[in-house]
């Protein structure tokens, strides 16, 4: 009855003109945003955020929640259609969806994508509605040890991620790590890999790498095609809808990637970005025919989006209950709450009830104007195809020029993306896929940070690792994936030298009967 209560306090509180404006205005700006690559919802709220200091507390953070969770709607709307991850945590749709829109079917993509982020969406808020305390408790419990542990397992599990073999995976990942590592060291302040280049000081632009490996990258590659200029047929309604086949194949996926997401999201400093990487991994792990995964899977973009829509709403656990933000997102929001003069913590339900419950009830209102206003404009966005490739690409290279420059307003950034575009497609040709290496590259930087700090805090024990029931889980279970993985490669190379021995004999009496 308390749930209940809670409930009908929040919907009062929604039901307010002015808020239900503020929550249309947030998912809308939010949406735009994710469909113009490179921008992002960091540079959105932050943009936004003076704007909301004449407005009231709820109706502040509501907005600006629209504009976070609504980028997830729309980055996957650029990387389906363009190769062009609208965020990191859509990079990883590029990988199918980009495969689909080029076989005709970026209006099934787009519907599917859309009803996949509805259900990890809402999937997400039953969780922080029925198990916020729970789940509050469960992220307190993770230490240094433990986010290490699950991070390794992570970056173990992307190295699957790779449509060839799992070492060039596994070489991606390695290549992400290093990538991770140049800039200022957070322990000693010493400058590592920087080349006395003082824009490398803070690091590599993650907007950068993600637009050059998976923008750039593509505009190279498709500039000789011959297919460039194909037109995609007028999509319809029934166009859109998807065939009972792949509906099927949809349907767990999605929940498993909403399970994932609303646990990962839920977690302090994980968000949405990992809960999209992992949850490709684990959907390529568990297909029957994993080679279909990189050229149009429709799991491979149904499990990703259902998983970094739940990340967005559970993000705001450790956010709100805890006040430990989950990434730079969330700490530009808490800080609009400290503006306002609310204190983020275990105390906020119970000390502002109305805007905790008022914002949990925006997120479904939200995400039900998000599909209102998506389904009706996949349309729209699929017309994009059928203009000219001499006319479209170079409008997709100043858009993400100016995506990466907005972001420090550094021309550096932008000498970096062409550099990682040629990167990216040297390694396209190579057949190394780039999404293991921004996981890496993601990953990176927190593992490192949090395995020394476990190792400062056991004095240099490395067995602490294993004496945390939680760690030392995760640990089996990346040592299971390890020994699976190289199972299956010594059954491959098996199989293969038997069918070449085959192929031998058969080829010997045919040769000697000629």
């Amino acid at each position: 009855m308390d749930l209940l209560g809670n409930l009908w306090m929040g919907l009062n509180v929604v039901a307010d003109p002015s808020t239900l404006w503020y929550c249309f205005l947030g998912v809308f700006l939010g949406t735009v945003v994710g469909v113009l690559p490179g921008i992002g919802a960091l540079a959105a709220i932050s943009l936004l955020l003076p704007f909301t200091y004449h407005m009231s507390p709820t109706a502040a953070i509501i907005m600006l929640a629209g504009v976070y969770y609504g980028a997830q709607y729309g980055g996957s709307t650029a990387s389906i259609l363009l190769n062009l991850p609208g965020s990191p945590s859509s990079a990883v749709t590029c990988l199918d969806g980009y495969p689909m829109a080029r076989k005709g079917k970026a209006g099934v993509a787009l519907f599917v994508t859309t009803i996949a982020s509805l259900v990890g969406a809402m999937s997400g808020l039953i969780l922080l509605v029925l198990f916020s305390p729970a789940i509050s408790k469960i992220g307190l419990q993770f230490g240094p040890t433990e986010f290490f542990s699950m991070m390794l397992l992570g970056l173990v599990a992307a190295s699957s991620m790779s449509a060839g073999s799992a070492t060039k995976g596994l070489c991606m990942v390695v290549f992400g790590l290093l990538l991770g590592m140049i800039g200022t060291d957070v322990n000693s302040g010493v400058a590592r890999y920087s080349f006395d280049i003082p824009e490398l000081m803070d690091g590599v632009n993650l907007v950068a790498l993600a637009m050059g490996l998976f923008g750039v990258a593509e505009v190279i590659r498709c500039i000789n095609l011959a297919d460039a200029n194909q037109k995609p047929d007028k999509v319809t309604l029934r166009s859109m809808v998807p065939e009972r086949e792949e509906f099927r194949a949809t349907v767990k996926p999605m929940l498993r990637g909403s399970a994932l997401g609303s646990f990962l999201g839920a977690l302090p400093g994980v968000g949405p970005s990992i809960a999209s990487f992992m949850s490709y991994a684990i959907e390529k792990r568990v297909a029957k025919d994993p080679s279909r995964f990189g050229h149009g899977a429709i799991e491979g973009i149904t499990a990703p989006e259902s998983a970094n829509n739940a990340a967005a709403q559970t993000a705001f656990v450790p956010s709100l209950s805890i006040g430990i933000p989950g990434d730079a997102v969330m700490a530009v929001m808490l800080g609009a709450l400290i503006i306002h003069g609310i204190q983020p913590g275990p105390m906020l339900m119970t000390e502002q009830p109305e805007l905790f419950w008022g914002l949990i009830v925006s997120f479904a209102i939200g995400n039900i104007f998000l599909v209102i206003l998506n389904l009706p404009t996949i349309g729209l966005w699929v017309a994009l195809l059928r203009i000219p490739f001499a006319w479209m690409y170079p409008a997709i290279l100043v858009f993400v020029a100016l995506g990466v420059y907005s972001v420090n307003n550094n021309l550096f950034d932008i000498y970096m993306v062409a550099v990682l575009g040629i990167i990216g497609y040297v390694l396209m040709v190579l057949r190394f896929e780039a999404a293991p290496l921004l996981l890496g590259y993601i990953l990176g930087p927190m593992l490192e940070e949090n395995l020394r700090r476990a190792m400062l805090l056991s004095r240099g024990d490395a067995s602490v690792f294993f004496n945390r029931p939680i760690s030392a889980s995760l640990l089996a279970l990346t040592g299971a994936i390890l020994l699976w993985a190289i199972w299956s490669g010594v059954r491959k190379s098996r199989k293969e030298a038997r069918a070449f021995a085959q192929a031998q004999d058969s080829a010997v009496p045919a040769a000697a009967s000629s």
